[in-house]
């Protein structure tokens, strides 16, 4: 059993890899229209050129970051919160925005805009699952450790 966990958790973190890199290589090579995209989004047109160069660079860091054992259990958290970022980022476009921008690039781009914040959120259920039963991520990030940075 405890195999079985361990090699679905690797082939999670695997599709994660897979899907920030495609979503990088996906928005770099068409990296003028991705700008644009993100300076017609009535949240983010204000910070269009660091939010396009950020979200590319966070995406490839935190890729790398999971692809690592030592850095892994903070590239799970920092997927956790882009992913997160990414989920409310449509949820506030697609209730609260009179325009909604064009969608991603690749094959996401097949996906409407619910149908996008549906995969997004169970990602991020997927992620916190992941966390949740990763004895790595357990010892590295126990609410003990921070506790005694505190107190003393």
């Amino acid at each position: 059993m405890r195999n079985i966990r361990s090699i679905s958790k690797q082939i999670v973190i695997y599709f994660f890899i897979i899907l920030f890199v495609y979503a990088a290589v996906s928005k770099l090579t068409d990296f003028e229209n991705f700008q644009v995209q993100v300076a017609q989004s009535p949240l983010l047109s204000a910070f269009a050129t660091p939010i396009a160069y950020g979200v590319v660079l966070g995406e490839l860091a935190i890729a790398l970051m999971l692809c690592f054992s030592k850095s892994r259990t903070l590239g799970l958290y920092l997927f956790l919160g882009f992913m997160t970022a990414f989920t409310v980022y449509i949820y506030l476009i697609l209730n609260y925005s009179p325009f909604v921008p064009c969608s991603c690039g690749g094959v996401l781009e097949k996906m409407g805009w619910w149908e996008h914040l549906w995969f997004n959120g169970i990602v991020c259920l997927v992620t916190v699952t992941v966390i949740i039963t990763d004895s790595d991520t357990q010892s590295s990030f126990t609410p003990k450790l921070y506790f005694t940075a505190w107190t003393s």
